[in-house]
């Protein structure tokens, strides 16, 4: 683990005192293309397409993704969600936590590395960095230089792009819970509501101050899962190493030089490994905390390979217990042990898991109907000497289109509904309807007495049924 160098605190000669911690320089990753690059562009494209484009997908005259958290419905496709489907959220997470420590598992911090938002926006931001500033021996040489017309333009387009993508970014964000149509049309006024405007520019100014500024610092100081992943990985996780007994002892040399009278490794030590990291490690020292997984330094250190003619690998995706055989295991070797018990336990649980979820959200019953008692009353006598007991109930219509329900309620004898059995509920709305049950007086103890009732949809597809309590008085 990389350790911050500590200065002691002593005067200096002027009378001042130094700083406790040194401060790390800015870093300039350098540009390179190799497989893993490219994999990595291809999740960027894919994330960015289903977050940016999702907003403006319809589903019939409704948006298809849309968190309607005024109205407390949450439209997913072809499914209408309320806040007592809190169950399935639950699940997601579930699932996403067991799929993350399942592929940690297996193959290291590949969700860092390729797919996590902030490696996604940190290579969005770059590639425009690059765009107007040009490569890294540019860019060092434009921040070092003076303040000019030129130097002060770039700097100012550069701003300007990463600010209108933050924004744009905050935008989309909103666009999942408010009408990403109707904010569209609002915002040639700037007519946004004040937690529409709040959340454009928060998600807006963290987008550009995490990607912009504090990039790699994310990663290594604020982001948790640096801290604990070396919980789940253990001697058989991929993750990308250097093969010290290949590369060492390192050193210069000539393309057609002899290795073995130079007493020589594969290791030209260009250190172009330590260029491309975005967290700025050199992975020759071995499996450190700040590793993200990128492989940046694979695809890199392949093509110096290929300028010498040596072989490929010297950095790759091998595990610990590959490299102390000499590094001469294959990938039959490595294969063989990814399905050792650890894997096998988070598979299992995911699997299961998740077609619990599936099975769970194909059946579900869409309508939903909480039975409240009205607690002013508890009993009354009524005309006709009877009792009365009165109660509330939510129906919500999880379809979209309007639905007539029909209520009965049984579990005494001589128990009737006095007042409407039927109604009827909009598309994807939730109702309160207040219904009194009667009883004839004498023919219960007194007591509280358990009573279910029966919300049957008019074609008598849906049925739901639900408990409670009929109460005689003493």
């Amino acid at each position: 683990m990389k350790v911050i160098p500590i200065i002691p605190v002593t005067p200096a000669e002027d009378g001042e005192v130094q700083g406790l911690y040194v401060s790390e320089k800015k870093l300039y990753p350098r540009s390179v293309s190799g497989t893993f690059t490219r994999w990595r562009w291809a999740f960027v494209w894919l994330t960015q397409i289903v977050f940016y484009g999702l907003p403006w997908l319809q589903w019939g005259e409704r948006q298809a993704v849309l968190f309607d958290l005024a109205a407390r419905r949450f439209y997913i496709f072809g499914y209408v969600l309320y806040p007592q489907d809190f169950i399935y959220l639950t699940g997601l997470l579930v699932v996403s936590a067991l799929s993350l420590f399942l592929f940690t598992a297996v193959a290291g911090r590949l969700w860092c590395g390729f797919a996590c938002p902030q490696t996604v926006y940190t290579e969005m931001f770059l590639w425009i960095e690059k765009k107007v500033e040009g490569d890294r021996n540019q860019r060092m040489k434009l921040d070092a230089a003076p303040m000019s017309a030129g130097k002060f333009g770039k700097k100012a387009l550069k701003q300007f792009l990463w600010i209108a993508l933050s924004l744009w970014t905050g935008f989309t964000f909103v666009g999942y819970f408010t009408p990403v149509q109707q904010l569209w049309a609002e915002s040639f006024t700037l007519n946004f509501g004040p937690w529409e405007w709040f959340w454009v520019l928060f998600y807006g100014f963290a987008t550009y101050g995490n990607a912009g500024f504090m990039r790699e610092q994310v990663c290594k100081y604020m982001c948790p899962y640096a801290r604990f992943q070396s919980a789940m990985f253990d001697q058989d996780t991929l993750i990308v190493s250097y093969d010290t007994a290949r590369g060492e002892p390192r050193g210069t040399r000539g393309r057609k030089d002899d290795l073995k009278a130079k007493n020589l490794g594969s290791c030209i030590d260009c250190e172009l490994c330590v260029q491309v990291c975005p967290t700025g490690i050199d992975i020759r020292k071995g499996l450190q905390y700040e590793c993200i997984g990128c492989a940046a330094c694979v695809d890199v250190c392949d093509t110096v390979m290929d300028k010498m003619n040596y072989p490929r690998g010297l950095i790759r995706f091998t595990t610990q217990h590959a490299l102390k055989t000499g590094g001469g295991a294959g990938r039959q070797f490595i294969l063989r042990r990814v399905l050792r018990p650890r894997v096998l336990v988070y598979g299992g649980i995911l699997v299961a898991l998740t077609a619990g979820m599936m099975f769970s959200l194909a059946m579900r019953t869409p309508l939903k109907v909480d039975v409240v008692r009205d607690r002013a009353a508890l009993s009354r006598i009524v005309a006709g000497g009877k009792l009365e007991n009165v109660y509330r109930l939510q129906v919500m219509n999880a379809t979209e289109q309007p639905q007539r329900y029909r209520i009965t309620a049984d579990g005494l004898e001589g128990l009737a509904v006095a007042s409407d059995r039927e109604f009827d509920v909009g598309p994807a709305e939730s109702r309160w309807v207040a219904l009194r049950l009667q009883l004839p007086y004498g023919t219960a103890a007194p007591g509280s007495h358990p009573i279910h009732f029966d919300i049957v949809t008019a074609d008598g597809e849906t049925h739901v049924r639900e408990k409670s309590v009929f109460i005689v008085p003493r």
